[in-house]
């Protein structure tokens, strides 16, 4: 299940929704829900004595000093995310990290007992869902041998029988996985810079397309079950010692990925498209949260 803020009710994304699976998974149990101090104490739940926040990130479009008289918005972080982002309107804004405390909903009182969502309510969490979204991908996949791989050659998804795998939710993982390569590469998301095998660019994209699996899987119900993944931790690894920010491109162009492949599945198009969850000004996909709790910190500003 996706991490949820509680209120405004929304679904994490990008690095958000990334850090706080993993932190949940080792600390926490399944419940979803996640929210500040202060929206805890509006809906009367409180945050146990002891208790540690986590933290999440998000950004805000703020404008330069001086700049106050040729474009709206003021000087107030946050300006509308109508403004184009080219040319002279663009160098007028920048960019402000800033970090915001949040808890689980285990580390709290008073809170009411989590309902996980049915078919009724998210008709999109079956193990069909899998090859709907394949189908729908219009990928061409071929299936036989004993590896998985995309050859962007032929722009084709190979895969072992069904059979092959341990279990549906290996396969599932595994097509999603491959699948991922194939939203990666041009005409579609166009993000692959074209790395060969071993190389910092290759182990990249591994990188957000493992993310982006995981992510899919989250949403469709079905537990990710990796395979072959030990091979690959020596890179990412690799990568992100390399690179400060590169755990954040990862998990941006994940949450891009995961969004064109969750695209194909109607029913969850659909309740995007009616919902509030998705956030569409927020054009890089790194931030979610427009809200500003008390105790945020800035941490930089970059043009």
């Amino acid at each position: 299940m996706s991490r949820r803020q509680v209120t405004p009710p929304r679904v994490y994304r990008g690095i958000n929704n990334l850090m706080l699976g993993l932190t949940q998974d080792l600390r926490f149990n399944g419940d979803p829900r996640w929210c500040s101090y202060r929206q805890a104490k509006e809906r009367g739940w409180q945050v146990r004595k002891g208790e540690t926040a986590t933290t999440v990130v998000f950004y805000k479009r703020c404008l330069r000093k001086g700049d106050a008289g040729n474009a709206s918005g003021g000087g107030e972080a946050g300006g509308s995310g109508g403004h184009s982002h080219s040319g002279d309107d663009y160098n007028r804004y920048f960019r402000l990290l800033r970090t915001s405390p949040v808890f689980h909903a285990s580390q709290m009182d008073n809170v009411p007992v989590y309902c996980p969502p049915d078919l009724s309510t998210q008709p999109w969490r079956t193990p069909e869902a899998v090859e709907t979204i394949l189908t729908n991908s219009g990928a061409r996949i071929d299936y036989g041998g004993s590896s998985a791989c995309f050859i962007p050659a032929q722009d084709c998804i190979r895969l072992p029988p069904k059979a092959a795998f341990r279990s549906d939710a290996a396969f599932a993982y595994t097509a999603l996985h491959e699948a991922g390569h194939y939203a990666y590469a041009a005409p579609r998301l166009n993000l692959s810079q074209g790395g060969r095998f071993g190389s910092a660019a290759y182990a990249f994209e591994e990188l957000v397309v493992s993310i982006a699996s995981v992510n899919v899987c989250t949403v469709i119900g079905v537990a990710a079950e990796i395979e072959n993944t030990a091979s690959y931790v020596a890179d990412w690894l690799t990568v992100l010692k390399s690179e400060k920010k590169a755990i954040f491109r990862a998990a941006a162009d994940a949450q891009r990925v995961a969004d064109y492949l969750l695209a194909f599945h109607p029913d969850y198009a659909a309740s995007v498209a009616a919902s509030a969850y998705r956030d569409d000004q927020d054009d890089d996909a790194l931030a979610e949260i427009d809200h500003e709790d008390e105790g945020g910190v800035e941490l930089a500003a970059a043009a």
